[in-house]
């Protein structure tokens, strides 16, 4: 097939879905207005597939919608008809090398399937996020909630920033749009088997919250803080990550309970006793 014939197929099939998108107001990617044209293009193509209702974007795909851009292997957009004629696309599959990126995040995975209706993508495959304030990656998911504004960590979760690190079986991280419009990152929460690690310390609890404006982390529930052979105990914690510094703190009749450890102190050495001749 020649480059012209490629590209007045990949032309066609792009302006169908634009027709189609126009339609309906748009199938819409995370976070970006439903009356904004979407522009869909790849290396080897887009197939159309009136039987499965679906368009198919191969090599290099990309797909682009206001300051939001899908890049993958392959992109799927899959529509439905309406009972008042046209049509509206309802899901779009990403396959291979997945990359979501905006001005201020970027997120990265093997897989993700995004349904239009909820507003809802799902990243898989080792996903992770990487934003101007923190970076986030999980084992199992990371999904986008756009009607909530947050990104959900499952497995494993880890948010790093610097040399201190925020664990979780999930984290829920927090967007609000700035003046200029633009997405960033304003809070993270922790739930369950929650760690905090710093090179000095690590301090663990049931949930936390994390203030990306202030650096601070609240931890709750049966709270224990590890300095080497120290172990402090109590119901909550305040982690300052910009300082390093770390509160204890009860609540109610609760107690604060430390256990300091004998130091490792190097024993002093006695002179060795001059030999007389």
């Amino acid at each position: 097939m020649t480059d012209i014939v490629k590209f007045i197929l990949l032309a066609a099939a792009v302006c169908l879905m634009q027709n189609t998108a126009f339609a309906q107001g748009g199938i819409g990617l995370p976070n970006q207005a439903r009356n904004t044209p979407i522009e869909i293009d790849a290396d080897n193509g887009i197939e159309w597939q009136q039987e499965a209702q679906a368009y198919i974007a191969r090599g290099n795909a990309k797909a682009k919608q206001g300051d939001v851009v899908v890049h993958a292997d392959q992109l799927t957009a899959y529509y439905e008809k309406l009972k008042g004629g046209g049509t509206q696309i309802w899901r779009l599959d990403a396959d291979g090398n997945v990359r979501i990126v905006s001005p201020r995040q970027t997120a990265y995975g093997t897989k993700g399937v995004y349904d239009v209706a909820k507003g809802i993508f799902v990243l898989t495959g080792n996903p992770r996020l990487i934003t101007d304030t923190v970076n986030i990656s999980a084992r199992r998911s990371l999904e986008f909630w756009e009607k909530k504004s947050i990104a959900v960590a499952r497995g494993d979760a880890v948010a790093i920033k610097g040399d201190k690190r925020l664990r979780a079986d999930v984290l829920t991280t927090h967007f609000k749009k700035t003046k200029a419009g633009k997405n960033e990152v304003t809070r993270v929460d922790a739930y369950d088997n929650v760690l905090v690690s710093s090179p000095k310390e690590i301090i663990r609890g049931k949930r936390g919250v994390y203030n990306t404006k202030t650096g601070i982390v609240v931890l709750r529930g049966g709270v224990k803080i590890t300095r080497g052979a120290d172990q402090l105990n109590g119901d909550a914690a305040e982690i300052d990550l910009n300082t390093g510094v770390s509160r204890l703190l009860s609540s109610g009749s609760g107690r604060v309970r430390g256990v300091f450890g004998p130091k490792n102190l190097r024993p002093k050495t006695k002179p060795k006793n001059k030999s007389v001749n």
